[in-house]
């Protein structure tokens, strides 16, 4: 006999609340699925990342010379009109700088390297070439990859669920009856959702950008998906 659990948040419907979790009994065999169904949509928010890196003799001098840097950075950012709400730092680091010296073999004190990042979302995909190309002119020395998303997946997710169970369903009625049963029980429903598609660019950048052509990019689409997995028991 296959005994089978179900989450508490099922359990809820059929016990008592304070019951953790509910033995569900299978007398007949069981057939374990993974079925993953996605939706492809037009993204309406792209995720940047911009940073600015700086080197100087000192550990001070580095961090002011990037601090100015980077206010600049962000200064443009915030006169772009994007909220604050939408530009969040992701990292500071400070690190010595050495180069190795063929002739003596040794490690040559260089200076310190600051490098300062920060994540912008941007509401306004139709606006992200120009963007890309302000946050360089206002001094951003590196790009980071473009995260393209949509602001509001649960309906394509639940497109995509909907899908998924009609599938399981099929595929589980059709492994029972090549079985010999005619009926199937479903035991146990769990599923994992995966949103958006990133999009690779990073590259060191220079300080000049062409004021004739803005960066070229395209936002494709996007797969919201969810993978379900179920168990069902067939039944005569």
């Amino acid at each position: 006999m296959n005994r089978y659990a179900i989450p508490a948040i099922a359990a809820a419907i059929i016990a008592s609340p304070a019951a953790a979790e509910v033995d569900i009994q299978a007398t007949g065999p069981v057939v374990a699925l993974s079925v993953t169904e996605s939706v492809s949509l037009d993204p309406d928010i792209a995720n940047l990342s911009a940073g600015v890196t700086t080197v100087a003799p000192t550990a001070v001098e580095a961090m002011r010379q990037n601090a100015q840097q980077m206010s600049r950075v962000i200064d443009r950012i915030e006169a772009l009109g994007i909220d604050e709400d939408d530009i969040q730092t992701s990292g500071v680091n400070l690190n010595a700088e050495y180069d190795y010296d063929q002739q003596s073999r040794e490690q040559v004190f260089r200076g310190y390297r600051v490098m300062n990042r920060v994540n912008v979302v941007l509401r306004d995909i139709q606006r992200t070439g120009p963007v890309l190309d302000a946050l360089v002119a206002a001094g951003a020395t590196d790009l980071g990859g473009i995260g393209w998303d949509v602001d509001d997946p649960a309906p394509a997710i639940e497109q995509a669920r909907q899908a998924a169970f009609a599938t399981a369903r099929q595929r589980a009625q059709n492994y029972a009856r090549l079985s010999g049963y005619e009926n199937i029980r479903l035991l146990e429903i769990s599923e994992n959702v995966t949103s958006g598609r990133p999009m690779p660019m990073m590259r060191e950048v220079a300080r000049a950008v062409s004021a004739d052509a803005s960066t070229p990019v395209r936002p494709g689409q996007v797969e919201t998906g969810i993978t379900v997995n179920f168990s069902f028991e067939m039944t005569q």
